[in-house]
């Protein structure tokens, strides 16, 4: 068990990954997480109003599939799998995060000042929470894909536009982590 308890090493995890896509590049799939809603929209019936919800849903739902094993292994581990809540930073980051607010920066994964019921009806936490989801739910559907998509199955794809959004995603991951968060916070 304390195997399932650790972090596995990047000598393992990576050659994991690079299995799995190698077996998604046999088998001919495509692989993203955001395209699961497009295929629950088809399913839904969206199709009968807009084009880009026509299409053969059927061939995803191994997708799906992975998705629902996605969520109840991530339920599972953190129930039953994972004996301590805190998320190791480093030093200067834990200052950082003091020096915005946080009290306890990586005593848990969501901070209770950042993620609660009443910041959520505050100006800043609607702002981080209903438009930054607004933000990464649009820039997912405009770029085509979410940030693991394209990072994982586009790169080993050799897609060029998926280098493109990569480089996109860290340029704003930036952007905002310098230019807004602090501000935020």
């Amino acid at each position: 068990m304390e195997l399932i308890y650790q972090p596995w090493p990047w000598y393992v995890a990576g050659p994991a990954i690079t299995l799995v896509m190698f077996l998604l590049l046999y088998f001919n799939k495509t692989f993203g997480i955001s395209s699961n809603l497009r295929t629950m929209c088809s399913i839904s019936g969206a199709g009968k109003f807009s084009d880009f919800f026509r299409f053969d849903w059927r061939s995803q739902i191994w997708n799906l599939i992975f998705v629902l094993g996605t969520v109840i292994g991530g339920f599972i581990a953190s129930h039953y799998l994972t004996p301590d809540q805190s998320v190791q930073l480093s030093p200067a980051v834990v200052t950082e995060l003091q020096a915005l607010g946080i009290a306890q920066p990586g005593a848990a994964y969501l901070p209770l000042e950042l993620f609660n019921w009443e910041n959520l009806f505050s100006v800043k936490g609607f702002i981080m929470m209903v438009v930054g989801g607004f933000l990464v739910g649009f820039g997912t559907r405009y770029a085509g894909g979410c940030t693991s998509g394209h990072a994982i199955s586009g790169l080993s794809d050799l897609q060029l536009p998926s280098l493109i959004a990569v480089i996109g995603f860290f340029i704003g991951g930036l952007a905002v982590t310098y230019l807004v968060l602090p501000y935020l916070l």
